[in-house]
């Protein structure tokens, strides 16, 4: 930013003026410093997800986290349905020091509490050893080995106490407890009897502090811990999916999806429907129906742009990302929904690449933009009028091997540049941008630039390499139309009920059998 000042004549530099004049070049100079520290700093190119970008992802995505969040809570309720019902029940032995005297000093007493500390670590080992389970499995009667005992049990010995824990798990909650409590007696009887010295004489006694009960409620499976878990596994999943899906995207899905790459506003919304497959526009063939009023609103959004300066003409270029997206069925309607409201509207197939405005609406395009830029024909031998008088079309013509060249030329210039006095409305349909350009050069005349969108179309990499390209030639896009909509249901519904309130009674039996 620079101070503007206003030159002086030398005979005014008095002392007073001189002091001014210093003050002021040295507050142009700090102010200059100021802009530059601030041009020089670095903006971030991208800020991160924000929660407004993570809850558009998921609004987005919602069908997506629903249904994974219904097939794992699923899986999870089936899983805990089939899982076998088991009860489990405790009961705890306490290890004591056989001292032979009965008169043991603390010194023997500490020694024979060290001893038992450090043996009775070894006992959850133990217990689970054919010496204990097998005359379980003899004196119950149980129909399974040892070895397959082993693994309904659980001993434990609380660090730094005499305790020994042993937990059974069994389907049946009496055959839990004799179990339970047989391996307790069983792993006392081991440990005074055969581990040690016999009989009376066994350094270490283990007795049962705590008997095992006939437990009452099952221990598996557990309903209400399955069921959150279930719960938060599938919304995490569930989340995580939609994430992951709208990474590996690669074509538009959603609105946001494009306002995301394109700094632009929407202009307008076309839902698919069968009607825009015709051979004329839908205000034409079907000026009552909803997928009109889409392209009236259009229109209505199309009036408030700024006419070209100079002119009161408004310029508008279509393009699109790709082919097949449906720019020139968009161009069009847009022209004909303008010229159904009066003003003089020229249609003019720039697509010289692969022309589409003739055969879309069957007029004739043997003649056209091609012939006048090639200087065989002059503009009113091409021009065509179209359904009223207001509306005019010049086609592309034939394709030239020089498609570039004719658009970029003083021709084309002087072509628009005369058509812009003559027109309120000039809509020109060109080439996708990924295949050429084209749709720049009439920028620089003063057009606003409408990108179309398909919904499942549009590839996001090419958006974003168009929108750059526009911004690094100040040339961004001024409105985005997304053809293949999502609909609104509820916007539908009133549609349709002033379609049928105004319809003929052709119409609407028309539309009862298509429906």
């Amino acid at each position: 930013m620079r101070l503007k000042r206003k030159p002086r004549d030398s005979s005014d530099l008095s002392g007073a003026s001189m002091l001014e004049w210093k003050a002021l070049y040295m507050a142009e100079n700090e102010v200059n410093r100021y802009s530059q520290s601030q041009s020089q700093t670095p903006v971030p190119a991208h800020e991160g997800m924000t929660i407004v970008d993570l809850l558009s992802i998921l609004r987005k995505h919602i069908i997506t986290i629903a249904v994974t969040f219904v097939v794992i809570l699923g899986v999870d309720i089936l899983y805990t349905a089939m899982s076998p019902v088991a009860y489990t029940t405790t009961t705890q032995l306490f290890a004591t020091y056989n001292s032979s005297n009965d008169s043991a000093n603390s010194s023997e007493q500490y020694s024979g509490s060290s001893y038992i500390m450090s043996q009775i670590k070894s006992y959850p080992d133990l217990a689970k050893t054919q010496s204990v389970l097998q005359p379980v499995v003899d004196e119950l009667k149980l129909d399974t080995t040892p070895i397959s005992l082993a693994s309904q049990i659980t001993v434990t010995n609380p660090t730094n106490t005499a305790f020994v824990n042993i937990a059974v798990t069994d389907a049946d909650p009496s055959t839990a407890a004799r179990i339970a409590n047989g391996v307790a007696a069983s792993l006392s009887n081991v440990v005074e009897k055969s581990l040690y010295t016999a009989g009376s004489n066994s350094a270490v006694k283990l007795s049962i502090v705590q008997p095992a009960q006939v437990p009452t409620k099952q221990s598996s499976p557990k309903w209400s811990l399955n069921i959150l878990v279930g719960v938060l596994g599938g919304l995490i999943i569930g989340i995580l999916a939609a994430l992951l899906k709208d990474v590996l995207s690669k074509k538009i899905q959603d609105e946001s999806d494009v306002t995301d790459i394109v700094d632009a506003p929407i202009i307008g919304r076309v839902v698919k429907d069968d009607i825009l497959a015709g051979s004329s526009p839908v205000v034409v063939s079907e000026p009552g129906s909803p997928i009109a009023e889409d392209f009236r609103r259009i229109r209505t959004n199309l009036s408030f742009s700024t006419p070209v300066e100079g002119t009161n003409c408004r310029l508008v270029v279509v393009t699109s990302a790709g082919a097949s997206e449906g720019k020139t069925t968009i161009s069009v309607n847009i022209a004909a929904a303008l010229a159904e409201d009066g003003p003089r509207v020229l249609l003019i197939d720039a697509d010289l690449r692969h022309p589409s405005v003739a055969h879309k609406i069957d007029i004739d395009g043997s003649a056209g933009l091609t012939h006048v830029l090639s200087g065989q024909a002059a503009v009113k031998d091409v021009i065509q009028r179209y359904w009223k008088p207001n509306l005019h079309i010049i086609p592309a013509g034939p394709k030239p091997p020089n498609a570039s060249t004719l658009l970029n030329s003083p021709l084309m210039t002087t072509l628009v540049a005369n058509a812009m006095q003559q027109y309120d409305y000039i809509i020109i349909d060109t080439a996708p941008m990924v295949v050429a350009n084209d749709a720049v050069i009439f920028m620089k005349q003063g057009g606003t630039l409408e990108m179309v969108c398909r919904r499942d179309q549009t590839l996001k990499r090419d958006l974003h390499e168009i929108a750059d390209e526009l911004e690094t030639l100040d040339m961004p896009v001024t409105g985005v139309i997304i053809n293949c909509a999502k609909e609104n249901k509820k916007a539908l519904e009133n549609s349709n009920y002033y379609y049928y309130s105004n319809s003929s009674p052709a119409e609407k039996n028309r539309k009862n059998r298509k429906s």
